[in-house]
């Protein structure tokens, strides 16, 4: 962008000056949208000529988006919700990137919390229907304000589960192991899809992007009875769920306890591990041979963290399974372009990069990559 400065207007209501949250939130949505197609553009500059514009939303539906948050507190003559800058907390109570309903929740959590240390507060943590108090002490807190008048107000803000996690040594990590008491309401809520999902589960933000990617995901990779589709990464089995209503035999991989509980029951028919992907390579692998004698065709849908493919699973990748076509989703363009080319060295041709913006006055940008293989399966 060669005049920055010209996008910049003024800081939206409920903004603090000082968060380093959305850099883009003053600015105007052409100029960010640019900024990002730069930004792909410089960092996959190997792969441009197939490199599409990012598509995005538009006008309103670019705030009020976040269903999901987790937010530091901090004890000033009543409990503040941010996040940290060092050792100060930022107060970000009227968020504009926040859904209403969950501004809503963080207002009516502040005037009903006591003060510490009868109520030791480390992290406020909302999942959509899904609300965690994460308390900073291996002892159960007494909690009589949660009462019936608290519940039906959570009710108004779309809340239907609210749990304490008693962790303590909360700091860098939010959860630990175990701990985890529900005060009220369900232990698991369902998304846009009927999914079932928990109280530390990850959903995509804008629900309408990420079944747009998965659509694209979907047309070019094209499952059915004749294939096999392994699924790294694969949440609570969103992705899943398509492949076996396709016909596919499917197989995902999952490092959370409590998501992998949830895709087993929200995806019938699939085998879902838990653990690293590289961890579990063996079984994924009996599992091809087995379906490679049923005569279907490997097919491959990952969807990694920021880190991308761990070394081992591209290995396998290229060497064991030799999947006929890949559709990567990835939310670091960095490590897409290292897979992206250790992928090329394979064989595999990039035939299309889709940018999606689910994260409007952010700089993050996620990427759909398509790569097809050009010589016969091994």
């Amino acid at each position: 962008m060669g005049n920055q400065a010209s996008s910049i207007n003024h800081q939206p209501s409920g903004c603090h000056p000082s968060c380093p949250a959305c850099p883009h939130r003053s600015w105007a949505e052409e100029d960010s949208l640019a900024q990002k197609q730069g930004f792909l553009e410089k960092a996959l500059e190997p792969w441009k000529e197939v490199l599409n514009p990012v598509v995005s939303v538009q006008g309103t539906a670019r705030w009020g988006y976040r269903r999901q948050a987790v937010l530091h507190t901090q004890w000033e003559e009543g409990w503040r919700y941010g996040l940290r800058k060092r050792d100060d907390l930022i107060p970000i109570p009227d968020c504009p990137v926040h859904h209403p309903q969950l501004n809503e929740a963080i207002r009516l959590m502040a005037s009903t919390l006591p003060p510490p240390p009868s109520f030791p507060f480390a992290f406020f943590v909302v999942s959509d229907a899904q609300m965690v108090l994460v308390i900073k002490s291996g002892d159960l807190p007494s909690y009589p304000m949660f009462n019936e008048k608290l519940m039906q107000d959570l009710t108004a803000c779309g809340i239907k589960g609210l749990w304490l996690h008693l962790h303590p040594s909360a700091g860098k990590r939010v959860f630990g192991k175990g701990g985890w008491h529900l005060v009220w309401g369900e232990p698991r809520s369902r998304d846009a899809n009927g999914l079932w999902y928990g109280p530390a589960s990850f959903q995509q933000l804008i629900p309408q992007l990420y079944q747009a990617s998965l659509d694209r995901a979907q047309e070019f990779l094209a499952p059915g009875p004749d294939t096999a589709v392994t699924d790294l990464y694969c949440g609570t089995g969103t992705s899943m769920q398509r492949w076996i209503q396709a016909g596919a035999a499917v197989a995902g991989v999952e490092w959370s306890g409590e998501a992998v509980e949830c895709a087993r029951e929200n995806v019938g028919g699939a085998l879902v591990l838990r653990g690293l992907c590289r961890q579990r390579l063996p079984q994924l692998t009996q599992w091809w041979r087995e379906a490679k004698e049923e005569g279907r065709r490997p097919l491959l849908y990952v969807n990694p963290p920021r880190t991308g493919l761990e070394h081992e699973v591209t290995a396998w990748i290229t060497r064991e399974y030799r999947p006929q076509r890949i559709a990567y989703l990835s939310c670091s363009a960095g490590t897409l372009a290292r897979d992206m080319k250790m992928l090329g060295e394979a064989d595999y041709e990039i035939n299309c990069l889709q940018p999606y913006d689910f994260f409007p006055q952010t700089r993050h940008v996620e990427c759909l990559a398509l790569l097809e293989l050009h010589t016969s399966p091994g």
